[in-house]
C-alpha cells in the first residue's frame, strides 16, 4: 500500500500515527506530494477525486481517502483495537472534535498562505481561531478522564490537532488556562509515534 504524504499536513500525521502505533509502518510506503488546495498535485488527484490528502494507495481496491476512513481501515486490518466497541460513539466523538480542531486550524493557515494580503479576511480568521478555543475549552472540561484512559483513535486525533496549532498558530497560546490538557498532551507527545512523525515546512 502506498499513503500521500506531506509532513505538515495534521491529517497525514493523524495517519502516520496510525501507521506507527498498529505496527503497520512497513507495510504502507510514504509518496511526498507538494499539493495546494488552489493547485492540486497529479498524483493527488489521481488517488482522490476532492483533491485532499490523505489518500491510501491498495494493490487491489480503490484507493480509500479522508483520514477517518483510511484510520479506521488501518486499525481493522491490525486489529488494534483503536476504536472499542464499549466506547465507540466517545472515540468517534473525540476523534471529530481533534478533525474539527485540524480543519479550523488549516483554514486559518491557507486564509493567509494562499491568498494576497489585501484578500486576507480577519474575521474569517477570528472565527477559525474561536472554533479552536471552543474545542479546546471542551477537551479541558469533559473529555480529560478519556484522554487518560487506553490509548484509542480520539486520543490521537486530538494530540495531532494540538501539534498542528502549536506548529502554525503558536500565538493562540492554548495551553493557558488549560492545565490539565496541556499536561496530558505534554506526556502524549512523547509517545514515539508522535516523536517520528513531527510536522516539517
Amino acid at each position: 500500500m502506498k499513503l500521500t504524504d506531506s509532513s505538515a499536513s495534521p491529517f497525514v500525521r493523524k495517519t502516520k500515527v496510525v501507521l506507527h502505533e498498529t505496527g503497520l509502518t512497513d507495510s504502507v510506503a510514504l509518496v511526498p506530494v507538494q499539493t495546494t488546495p488552489l493547485k492540486t498535485a497529479t498524483e493527488v488527484a489521481v488517488a482522490n477525486p476532492l483533491g485532499k490528502i490523505p489518500a491510501l494507495m491498495r494493490d487491489d481496491a480503490p484507493a480509500l481517502y479522508d483520514s477517518r476512513v483510511i484510520c479506521r481501515y488501518l486499525d481493522h486490518h491490525a486489529q488494534a483495537g483503536l476504536y472499542p466497541e464499549a466506547r465507540l460513539w466517545d472515540v468517534l466523538t473525540l476523534e471529530a472534535t481533534g478533525d474539527g480542531i485540524m480543519d479550523a486550524a488549516v483554514s486559518a493557515t491557507y486564509e493567509t498562505r494562499l491568498r494576497g494580503p489585501e484578500a486576507v479576511s480577519q474575521d474569517w480568521i477570528d472565527a477559525q481561531y474561536t472554533k479552536i478555543n471552543n474545542a479546546i475549552d471542551a477537551l479541558e472540561a469533559r473529555w480529560m478522564s478519556h484522554l487518560h484512559g487506553p490509548l484509542d483513535m480520539g486520543q490521537i486525533s486530538v494530540a495531532c490537532a494540538l501539534g498542528y496549532v502549536d506548529f502554525r498558530h503558536a500565538g493562540l497560546d492554548w495551553r493557558t488556562g488549560r492545565a490539565s490538557l496541556a499536561a496530558w498532551y505534554s506526556t502524549f507527545s512523547e509517545r514515539p509515534s508522535m516523536l517520528a512523525t513531527v510536522p516539517e515546512g
